[in-house]
């Protein structure tokens, strides 16, 4: 499997998680913040092999538990990635968000994100989906994901919906209307700006435009 097929299927495994890992998050926090069920379970397992064989005492150590949940962590992702291309993941998904669909609350939470990241997959009718906006003041650019094109009362203008992602985490954000002429479109796509985003900077092409159309112009 090349670099790129893993990246991609990384990505795919990434973006059908997100979701899942939101909803988890809220319901903890409302319903389970004062449970012991968010305890991991790798350092327990350890532990116990530990403990029954002395010999293997290291399996305890911190930095063993914290490799080991890393690496499962990553696991997860690709086989979910590997798994939402095939038709059994498919199904398996589906049946998963209809069963989220009978939780109250759940079901708002999943289903918004699930809307976000299904239009971030689609390519927008009449402007480019990656841009850049002035964000969190003129001086400064942030990455953004166009998600609607609106027009304004009484004067027609066209007026962009942008969804604004925060670093690491790119479903939680900001949502900002911004004319259309204020934004400064990309050629990037959508999945390397997610890996912008998700990398902190780290990952992404040579070359970015900054300044707007207007702003080039003589």
């Amino acid at each position: 499997m090349g670099k790129t097929n893993l990246q991609k299927l990384f990505l795919t495994g990434l973006l059908t998680l997100l979701p899942i890992w939101l909803t988890w998050v809220v319901v903890k926090f409302v319903f389970v913040l004062l449970s012991d069920i968010s305890r991991p379970l790798i350092g327990p397992g350890l532990q116990n092999i530990a403990d029954n064989d002395h010999s293997l005492a290291w399996v305890a150590a911190p930095w063993v538990q914290n490799g080991l949940a890393l690496l499962a962590t990553i696991a997860v992702i690709l086989m979910s990635g590997m798994m939402a291309r095939r038709v059994f993941g498919q199904r398996l998904l589906r049946w998963f968000e209809a069963l989220i669909k009978r939780i109250p609350f759940a079901n708002l939470i999943y289903g918004s994100a699930r809307q976000l990241l299904d239009i971030l997959q689609t390519k927008p009718d009449g402007t480019q989906r990656v841009v850049l906006v002035d964000f969190p003041n003129a001086h400064m650019k942030s990455i953004g994901f166009v998600t609607r094109v609106l027009r304004e009362q009484g004067t027609g203008r066209e007026l962009a919906a942008v969804y604004v992602p925060t670093t690491p985490n790119p479903t939680s954000g900001y949502l900002e209307i911004i004319p259309i002429e204020k934004i400064t479109p990309t050629d990037w796509t959508v999945d390397q700006a997610m890996s912008f985003i998700i990398s902190g900077g780290a990952v992404s092409p040579d070359s970015i435009p900054f300044s707007t159309p207007t702003q080039d112009a003589p």
